[in-house]
């Protein structure tokens, strides 16, 4: 995939999708988790391009041209259209300002392969001059004329186009402002997902060292207990002993020392309970976002449902339109051929005034 000329200039992490080649309007994760994005450049060609790869599968292998556009079309989300390999990329963040930084970069790698574009065609002037001169020529396009009844005709039906597609762009950009806010929910709720991943593997982790502390707990409460009734037996003998002075002040330390030990493992304690409870409010925030995207659901077959019934209702309006072009085609023939027996009558009165 990656040839030892190319380095790579630029890397930041998204959530990659493409458009589904079938509607060509709804988007196709391409993985379950985010991906690291790359600007690549090639000294020796002078070439750009963004390359994700996913295991051993290049998810994204897009070379940038001087023509290409990268649109943000959210606060975390953003897609370029790549006519080489005919599909539409589209780059889910966990930021906006990670959105910000890559289109910048996409605008400056844009810009420089325009350069190179350049000075490469300066360079094929200047050694082939012949090409030059045909280059920047410019044949006239042919006008074609008509007259007659059909100029009307093709302009009416020109006018009809035209309203067909204002109506069907208008329609295909609700339903692709519907796909572009399904995108974003898809893209929050893979980065939630991730997020719950981690704190369900960081409990795990933390119930493993609870139980663990239960146990040290419970061996530092019976050598405490121990230490106690060993203490009282040393009291109760009443010696005077400076041994035994030592050893009860060592005693004491030890008593004080387990029970700051114990202390602190209480605080870690509450410490895991409270983490656990931020787990139950990522899950229901989980929830939320599943239904938000029910709902995105539902509008989108809403605004299908529309999008069908405005072509029925334009074909409709075309069959009528021309039901009443051939009506009137009809009548138009029907008065030339009544002018034209009112001019013989007229000629024919004309002559008997005359004779």
């Amino acid at each position: 995939l990656l040839s030892r000329r190319e380095q790579p200039i630029f890397s930041t992490r998204a959530h990659v999708f493409q458009i589904d080649p079938a509607t060509k309007r709804n988007w196709i994760p391409a993985s379950k988790h985010a991906l690291t994005v790359s600007y690549f450049y090639d000294a020796t060609r002078s070439v750009y391009r963004i390359i994700s790869v996913g295991g051993t599968k290049a998810i994204i292998n897009s070379t940038i041209t001087p023509n290409m556009t990268f649109t943000k079309t959210s606060q975390k989300f953003g897609q370029w259209a790549d006519s080489r390999a005919n599909t539409v990329y589209g780059l889910g963040f966990a930021s906006e300002q990670h959105l910000s930084q890559f289109a910048e970069k996409f605008q400056e790698v844009k810009e420089a392969a325009r350069l190179a574009r350049e000075k490469s065609q300066d360079k094929t002037e200047l050694t082939n001059p012949a090409l030059s001169i045909t280059s920047h020529q410019v044949l006239p396009s042919p006008i074609i004329s008509s007259n007659g009844p059909g100029e009307d005709k093709l302009f009416r039906s020109q006018s009809a186009d035209v309203e067909i597609t204002t109506e069907k762009e208008r329609l295909k950009k609700m339903l692709s402002e519907g796909s572009v806010s399904e995108v974003q929910w898809e893209a929050e709720f893979f980065s939630l997902q991730d997020n719950n991943n981690k704190l369900v593997a960081a409990l795990h982790e933390a119930n493993a060292n609870v139980d663990q502390w239960k146990k040290q707990l419970s061996a530092y409460q019976e050598e405490t207990e121990t230490l106690r009734q060993r203490v009282a037996e040393l009291e109760s003998q009443g010696t005077h002993d400076s041994s035994s002075e030592n050893n009860k002040e060592e005693l004491s330390q030890t008593l004080e020392e387990l029970e700051l030990l114990i202390k602190a493992k209480d605080e870690e304690i509450q410490m895991l309970k409270s983490q656990k409870c931020g787990r139950w409010e990522v899950e229901g925030e989980r929830e939320e976002t599943l239904q938000k995207l029910q709902e995105l659901e539902a509008r989108n077959a809403e605004l299908e449902q529309r999008l069908h019934l405005a072509e029925q209702s334009l074909a409709e309006t075309l069959a009528e339109r021309e039901k009443m072009q051939s009506e009137v085609t009809k009548v138009a023939e029907i008065m030339d051929v009544k002018i034209f027996e009112l001019s013989e009558i007229r000629q024919g009165l004309a002559k008997l005034v005359e004779s």
